[in-house]
């Protein structure tokens, strides 16, 4: 595909599509920016070439509605602090108003649209909405990785009536690392797949086998794969009826000489809240009125020897419920063993990065995607319906 540097931008009008999906608390105070950082590269490029240039993106979920919860404001407000210059924001993202002021603007100044996903029209890859937006530019730029999973109009239905449709820097970061993953020929290659359900990285596993020489599953995902070997889980959540895939995954693993990795121990409570009587337990301890939701010092000691020669690793999903303070031991221990490493790392989004986040190893990693979803589909081998757009307009 055709990226930003590639096209002529000068005094033209440039909508940069980015992935400004970031937390928030109760106040509208943002509490990780790091998706607005990823951005900045771009968005200075565009304004150094003097374009004008208008900045979209959405926020949360608000159905279609105007919710001022989801306001893109404080992003704005950000942005100026970043970028060390004045953001003008608007509380629309079409129609007239919108047009009227992007009209307005000189080469070199910054314009923030409101919510995309305060039209319904967004998440319908509605047409007319796309040709609303059309109305506002000369140069469309992809830089949203986080959404190129999506068929929502501003990802795809625009970029394929917009004259010119290129990628932004980020867009080809994210490409350039994953391509570079999953076309190694460095070994051992090293995959790491957690979270809670075997469902969500059934097509990542299927895919992965291929590729990599040693697989290690951690979190709630496990414990699936143990019923399914025969061992007694307790209350540890299982997808019954992925027994079977989950069988199927282990023997393709064995046929195709996968070394595959599941926990020893576990970090075991009778629920999430009880963080004050927990136990650790072989794997084939696991008492009855009890659920794993932590991996434990001897499988992290596991991990680590089939980590440490590694020259690639690829990290998708914690290795238990790192959001809670008991049992965020095992994702923040195996993120330090990764993050001293002399391997390639790259770690997919959402709540991986944030978990890399809180174990300070951010800094450490190769990479660390700002797309959970996208990552993930790529990890599965799928194409990404934004990314073909882009590369059928090249």
């Amino acid at each position: 595909m055709k990226y930003i540097n590639d096209v002529d931008i000068a005094n033209k009008t440039v909508f940069i599509r980015c992935d400004f999906n970031v937390p928030m608390d109760d106040n509208s105070n943002i509490t990780d920016d790091n998706r607005i950082k990823q951005a900045l590269y771009t968005i200075k490029y565009a304004i150094d070439n003097k374009a004008k240039v208008v900045l979209s993106s959405h926020l949360g979920r608000p159905k279609g509605l105007r919710k001022p919860e989801y306001s893109l404001l404080p992003v704005a407000k950000r942005l100026s602090t970043l970028l060390d210059r004045k953001v003008d924001f608007i509380e629309d993202c079409i129609g007239g108003k919108v047009k009227a002021k992007i009209d307005s603007m000189k080469p070199g100044d910054v314009l923030l649209l409101e919510n995309l996903r305060f039209y319904e029209g967004e998440e319908k890859n509605s047409e007319d909405f796309a040709q609303k937006l059309l109305q506002l530019f000369d140069v469309y730029v992809n830089n949203a990785f986080g959404v190129c999973h999506r068929k929502h109009a501003s990802v795809y239905a625009l970029p394929k009536i917009a004259k010119t449709a290129v990628g932004g820097f980020l867009l080809k970061k994210e490409i350039e690392y994953f391509n570079k993953i999953l076309n190694t020929k460095d070994r051992p290659f090293v995959a790491i797949v957690g979270g809670a359900k075997v469902s969500g990285k059934l097509e990542c596993l299927k895919n992965l086998i291929n590729k990599a020489d040693k697989i290690i599953i951690g979190g709630a995902q496990a414990f699936t794969f143990l019923k399914a070997m025969g061992y007694e889980v307790g209350k540890s959540l299982v997808e019954d009826e992925l027994i079977p895939a989950a069988l199927e995954i282990l023997k393709t693993a064995k046929n195709k000489d996968v070394k595959f990795y599941l926990p020893v121990d576990f970090v075991c409570a009778r629920n999430i809240e009880d963080t004050m009587n927990y136990i650790t337990v072989g794997y084939q301890e696991i008492p009855k009125d009890m659920m794993g939701l932590d991996i434990g010092e001897a499988s992290i000691r596991l991990f680590q020897e089939v980590i440490k020669d590694a020259k690639v690793i690829v990290w998708n999903g914690p290795l238990g419920v790192f959001e809670v303070d008991a049992f965020a031991s095992g994702t923040k221990k195996i993120a330090k063993i990764i993050g001293e490493s002399k391997a390639l790392s790259v770690v997919g989004g959402g709540d991986t990065a944030e978990a890399v986040e809180l174990a300070g190893e951010s800094d450490n990693m190769s990479y660390i995607s700002t797309g959970g979803g996208a990552s993930l589909e790529i990890l599965e081998g799928k194409k990404l319906p934004a990314i073909e757009v882009l590369e059928e307009k090249a």
